[in-house]
């Protein structure tokens, strides 16, 4: 499997996610996290599979989870997931606020 890392702000994403579905189902929040964190590791195995965002910075990619968007960058040693947002999100201010 190649190595990948999450990001404080993407980690913050998570947490963030996580705290929303819990007010309607704790135990789906638990689970969800869980298969965004596995569709991580996928991306990781092949990153080149998935889109190119050139408007959002320089080597991001992205990848839709469900309603969620992953966007990552490929670097040499290892993959890092910047940012997990929902996709009806404006997505440009919120990379605009790293």
């Amino acid at each position: 499997m190649a190595r990948y890392r999450i990001s404080p702000l993407a980690e913050q994403d998570l947490e963030a996610i996580g705290d929303f579905i819990a007010q309607d189902s704790p135990r789906r929040a638990l689970t969800f996290i869980a298969e965004l964190r596995k569709q991580c590791a996928i991306i990781a195995a092949s990153p080149k599979a998935c889109r190119m965002r050139p408007e959002l910075g320089d080597k991001i990619r992205s990848s839709a989870y469900g309603n969620y968007v992953i966007f990552f960058q490929d670097e040499p040693e290892e993959l890092c997931i910047v940012r997990v947002l929902h996709g009806a999100m404006d997505i440009e201010s919120r990379f605009a606020e790293k």
